[in-house]
Parts: C-alpha cells; sequence; structure tokens
C-alpha cells in the first residue's frame, strides 16, 4: 500500500507540474474574453492521453505502471481525464442509465457544493 501510494504521488506530482506549466503557456499565448483556453486545453489533452494509455496499458501486467502513469499522471495532470474515461468504462459495460447518472449527479452536485463553498466562506 505504501509503495502504490508513492508512486501514485511521484506521478501526481509531475502530473500537476506539467498541468501548470501547459495551463500557464496556453493562458500567456490566448488572452481574449473569460473563456478558461488553458484549463480547457489541459482536460482535452488529458483525456486524449488517458484514452492512449488505457488502450496501451490495457494488457500490462504492471499494475505499478498503470498507478503511476493513469492515476498519478493523468491524476496530477487532471480528474477530468478520468471522469471521462469512467464514464467511456461504464458505458462499455453497457450502464447507459448509470453513466447518465454519474455524469450528470457530477457536474450538479459539483457545480451546487462550489457554490455552496463559495456562500460560506464569502463575507
Amino acid at each position: 500500500m505504501i509503495k502504490s501510494l508513492l508512486i501514485v504521488a511521484l506521478g501526481g506530482g509531475v502530473g500537476s507540474a506539467v498541468r501548470y506549466l501547459v495551463s500557464s503557456i496556453i493562458s500567456e499565448k490566448v488572452t481574449q474574453g473569460v473563456f478558461p483556453w488553458g484549463t480547457f486545453v489541459v482536460n482535452v489533452a488529458g483525456c486524449f492521453i488517458v484514452g492512449l494509455l488505457y488502450g496501451l496499458l490495457e494488457g500490462e501486467s504492471s499494475h505499478s505502471t498503470r498507478l503511476l502513469l493513469m492515476t498519478g499522471f493523468c491524476g496530477g495532470f487532471t480528474t477530468f481525464s478520468a471522469f471521462v474515461n469512467e464514464s467511456l468504462c461504464m458505458t462499455d459495460a453497457k450502464a447507459y442509465m448509470v453513466t447518465v447518472l454519474y455524469i450528470t449527479l457530477s457536474i450538479a452536485v459539483g457545480l451546487l457544493l462550489c457554490y455552496v463553498g463559495r456562500l460560506l466562506t464569502s463575507a
């Protein structure tokens, strides 16, 4: 368990640093309007990367490799990629209603709780 935690922490640290760099570079290059281009690019790039890794590591016997790259790096880079991949896995299992429920609740409850958190901390 400790070894797995350290592997995830290593990948997550690298993923977070890369997210910061990519988001900063994109945000500096594109400063039009209020659309968060840096975050958008990171989220969609993370989805692409986790999709590639999912396919490449499907037969991979090393659990440590999956932890380092998918859980760690991609999780640190963007948790949105995990959200999308899990949604696709549920779709692959033909759990369509559960998939719709998961996506809807994740977005609705996430927005609600972020709003409540802001309300609780506003002056």
